[in-house]
């Protein structure tokens, strides 16, 4: 089945000649004893597989071959290992209809990354242990199951159809248990070589017959790409659309997580943050999904702060240096053999030290005492830093420099006021927050003949903006005049070669999404 450290122990042992083997005798130990016992151990394993023939009342029985190519999510909800589920119940309760259907009792959840597909099994986990489930569901045991575990190590043909059928022969034995396969997809070529069967085709007749209880999770497109090509396949799943949770909601799964990423960064995280990381996630992070983003961007700034707090300060390393110079100094006077000066480095040394753990008590309970805050500011900074995005927040400051942006403007651009007022009036209502988050800050026209500083104004625009001239997507329009090379501005259609890299105009957008464009 496999082979573990316990078989090496009894190699080892059995030689007697070899260097652990008389390390081991040294050390008193009996080897004929710990040969037996290392032989009774490994019949106690395989009678226990043996026995595991019905589930127990009450307590789930031993598991030896899930156990190694699965995690047991019901023990680790027991054990308190798995984050709270906020909301999703009527995906919860969808999951436990399908599960107690007679046959094709296989919910696969659908859903973008992120958005908490395996949270909703995690949930189900939890309500298995406290006993909000059907009688159908009750003391089942629920495992994911890792598909890389199974085929890795599989050298030769039949290896992981052995493996498997093992598992599924466990699973039909005991009746207990659901399973669970994260990134279902895999399944679909898994372990397939050539001549060989793939672990698809194994499970399908278990699937249709209601045997084998699968709860899968996958994202839409690979849904689409390998699940629904195999149309067998996809009739024993029921599909559950797993949708992004809306801002409130996002709100309310972040406060259900506050407690453990305070506990576990050793801060505290105020409303204002929480607030600030969903609404700022939402609107500066397009690529991802909720909560996801939004839990992302809460770690890493109680992860910041953490480390600011935890990190020594400069004078407290000082004496670090001092104290490894003045060891030098004393080693090279004894290597002189001159052990007065030896002696009094050696006091100079004591005195150094002393004061140095005076100081790091002060610093520690200075500093240390005082539960830091995770705030709105620090959520900007964290996302600032993640994305180059200028978060700015209306600030005092903020505001009183937009009410200037005609001045400010005018220090680069001279004359053009007609233009610039009526670029600056629009920047001020874009930023007041009258307009569309999901738009362009603003459209303008700049007409005129070459040389007057439309160029110059666009750049400026982008410093005042973004605080820097490279914020600016300068396109040369006359490269795009035949009706060919247009699909270069926004890419291939699919289909056509180069429809993977994206167009000129979409790809430098998309890596830098706070900028100025400019059609010259």
């Amino acid at each position: 089945n496999y082979i573990g450290t316990e078989h090496i122990l009894l190699g080892l042992i059995r030689e007697g000649e070899g260097v652990a083997a008389q390390v081991l005798v040294k050390l008193g130990a009996d080897l004929n004893r710990v040969r037996q016992q290392v032989i009774q151990l490994l019949s106690g394993y395989q009678g226990k597989e043996a026995v595991a023939s019905g589930p127990a009342e009450g307590t789930p029985s031993t598991s030896l071959v899930l156990d190694q190519f699965g995690r047991n999510l019901t023990s680790a909800a027991r054990e308190g290992k798995l984050d709270p589920v906020i909301g999703r119940e009527k995906e919860i309760e969808r999951v436990m209809q399908i599960l107690s259907r007679r046959t094709k009792n296989n919910p696969v959840l659908i859903g973008e990354p992120g958005v908490g597909k395996t949270a909703v099994v995690e949930g189900l986990a939890q309500a298995i242990i406290k006993g909000d489930v059907p009688e159908t569901l009750k003391d089942k045991q629920l495992y994911s199951l890792d598909l890389g575990a199974l085929v890795a190590g599989s050298r030769y043909r039949g290896d992981f159809e052995e493996r498997l059928k093992k598992v599924l022969k466990e699973i039909r034995t005991r009746g207990d248990i659901i399973l669970f396969i994260d990134e279902i997809h895999t399944l679909v070529g898994a372990g397939a070589a050539e001549g060989a069967i793939d672990a698809a085709s194994i499970l399908k007749p278990m699937l249709a017959r209601g045997e084998l209880q699968t709860i899968g999770a996958t994202t839409l497109d690979e849904y689409r790409k390998h699940l629904e090509k195999d149309a067998a396949l996809e009739r024993r799943f029921q599909p559950i659309q797993v949708a992004e949770p809306s801002l409130t909601h996002t709100i309310e799964i972040l406060k259900g997580l506050r407690d453990r990423y305070e506990s576990h960064h050793k801060v505290s995280i105020n409303d204002d943050a929480i607030v600030a990381a969903a609404t700022l996630a939402d609107r500066y992070i397009s690529d991802r999904f909720l909560p996801d983003k939004a839990i992302d961007l809460l770690d890493e700034a109680g992860s910041r702060l953490r480390i600011r707090r935890m990190t020594a300060p400069p004078e407290l390393r000082a004496f670090d240096d001092k104290i490894a110079e003045v060891r030098k100094e004393k080693e090279s006077a004894i290597d002189g053999q001159d052990f007065e000066k030896a002696a009094s480095l050696r006091d100079k040394e004591k005195q150094l030290m002393a004061e140095k753990s005076e100081r790091e008590k002060s610093w520690k309970a200075g500093d240390l005492d005082v539960v830091a805050e995770v705030d709105e500011e620090l959520i900007a900074e964290v996302l600032s830093t993640a994305t180059g995005i200028p978060v700015f927040k209306l600030t005092e400051a903020e505001t009183s420099r937009l009410l200037r942006m005609e001045d400010e403007l005018h220090k680069r651009v001279i004359g053009q006021e007609q233009a610039i007022k009526a670029l600056s009036q629009a920047i001020r209502r874009t930023r007041a927050g009258l307009k569309d988050p999901k738009r362009p800050g603003g459209s303008f026209i700049f007409a005129g003949p070459s040389g007057v500083g439309k160029t110059e104004l666009s750049r400026t625009l982008a410093q005042f903006l973004f605080g820097d001239d490279d914020a600016l997507i300068q396109l040369d329009m006359s490269e795009y005049s035949e009706k060919h090379t247009a699909s270069r501005l926004f890419g291939a259609p699919p289909g056509y070669v180069g429809y993977d890299e994206g167009g000129q105009l979409t790809e430098k957008v998309r890596r830098r999404p706070f900028s100025v464009v400019l059609f010259d």
